[in-house]
């Protein structure tokens, strides 16, 4: 591939969200593909009905999604109403919707619609170091948004040493004061 052919590539600054079904594998053989594509789609509806703004669905990645948002405050927000929403939903039905959600802000590579990089990788990371219906953040996360979120609390987990990232990061468990 020449220079002439590659995709348009720019530096981004931003928060990204990745979000994964906890149990997806266990409930699809359990439930059958067309089941498990259904758990899918309401996935993407409710995340996609709680984004605002520039925010956007980047991707899906088998059970979960990648998001990309422009404002800090935003991204925590949305993570915040999302486990709400995906509670209510498995409360009110029969469909186990529970979801992990991992924050980072950085600097991302845009390549076409795609988004990539190390902070990419990290918010990655962080997800995958999240429980079920719980919302970690990175301190780079919790700088950015610089406590604009009145009725959220950050207790902080500590330095985390995580599977390819260089440096420990500074990880923060997200809620809504007195939930």
């Amino acid at each position: 591939m020449t220079a002439a052919t590659l995709p348009d590539q720019r530096s981004v600054q931003g928060t990204i969200m990745f979000t994964d079904i906890v149990g997806f594998t266990e409930f699809n053989a359990l439930r059958g593909d067309t089941e498990a594509i259904e758990l899918l789609s309401l996935q993407e509806r409710i995340v996609s009905e709680e984004l605002s703004g520039d925010s956007r669905i980047v991707k899906e990645l088998g059970d979960g999604l990648m998001v990309w948002f422009s404002d800090a405050c935003d991204a925590i927000d949305t993570g915040l109403r999302l486990q709400e929403r995906f509670e209510e939903e498995a409360w009110n039905s029969d469909t186990p919707l529970w979801v992990r959600i991992g924050l980072h802000h950085g600097q991302q590579t845009r390549r076409g619609a795609d988004l990539l990089g190390h902070d990419v990788n990290v918010a990655s990371r962080i997800m995958n170091l999240a429980d079920s219906g719980e919302v970690l953040a990175s301190e780079a996360t919790i700088n950015e948004a610089d406590a604009k979120l009145p009725g959220v609390e950050f207790e902080r987990l500590g330095p985390v040493v995580m599977k390819g990232i260089p440096t420990p990061v500074n990880l923060f468990r997200v809620e809504r004061r007195g939930a």
